[in-house]
């Protein structure tokens, strides 16, 4: 069963997933821009920023997490976000093999493991440098649509600057982060049931060509693939949000 809420820290969310019966095959985790610090039964572990669907191949009965929002995971972590593209690493890779293994265990002491996490996270930001207001409104202006230039003149930034910044808060450059948002933004109306040609105008792309072109190169399936994946048919609302549909959460809310 896998649950989820809003967390106390500005745009993150805490999820719990506990396996029940016979485990069903993994599905792929999708780009999302964002980082998770996850709960893995005992074990605490950071999932990076993707740039490709992310197959996870442990089993794990008990999950807990919380998805920061693009951008918000590496002040608190304690790492830049570039280090972890792609990757799923052991928190005791930075903290310690100590303090990461007694984190875990009062995690899994704990009534409500993932209030737990949260209130680690809320410590580690606490004592982390305030957000950045500047990446935050780069987000904005991304996830809204806008061009990466339009959007590095508005932050008042050059194109190498807003790279170079990307590439610690995100893990990549502006246009994959602008990509994989246009991407999700898409996903989402396909998943209300919007027929591809206008989910694909209306998320951003030119076309559906594009979109399909885009669906493949960032989630490595087909658009029709992952329709069925998730159980959408085109033109009727089934109210499934992605992160309830994910079967083994690893570090994105969508799954193909």
């Amino acid at each position: 069963m896998y649950e989820e809420r809003p967390a106390l820290l500005t745009g993150a969310v805490l999820w719990t997933r506990t396996l029940a019966g016979v485990p069903r095959p993994a599905r792929p985790v999708l780009p999302d821009g964002c980082m998770d610090l996850i709960w893995a039964d005992g074990r605490l572990l950071v999932a990076g920023p993707d740039t490709r669907p992310y197959v996870p191949g442990e089993t794990v009965t008990r999950y807990a997490g919380i998805r920061f929002a693009p951008g918000e995971a590496p002040a608190i972590l304690g790492v830049p976000a570039r280090e972890l593209r792609d990757r799923r690493v052991p928190l005791d890779a930075f903290w310690g093999e100590a303090v990461a293994r007694r984190l875990g265990e009062r995690i899994a002491e704990a009534p409500d493991p993932a209030a737990a996490l949260e209130a680690l996270a809320l410590r580690r930001a606490a004592d982390a440098p305030a957000p950045d207001p500047l990446l935050r409104a780069v987000v904005a202006r991304l996830d809204a649509g806008r061009p990466v230039a339009e959007t590095a003149e508005a932050v008042g930034l050059g194109a190498r600057q807003l790279h170079r910044r990307s590439l610690d808060a995100f893990g990549y450059g502006p246009k994959t982060l602008a990509r994989i948002l246009r991407l999700q933004r898409a996903l989402t109306l396909i998943r209300a049931g919007v027929p591809y040609a206008d989910a694909a105008v209306r998320a951003g792309c030119a076309d559906q060509a594009h979109l399909a072109r885009e669906t493949r190169a960032l989630a490595g399936t087909t658009l029709s693939a992952y329709e069925a994946a998730v159980g959408v048919s085109v033109g009727v609302s089934v109210g499934v949000s992605a992160n309830r549909d994910t079967p083994l959460p690893s570090g994105s809310r969508t799954t193909a």
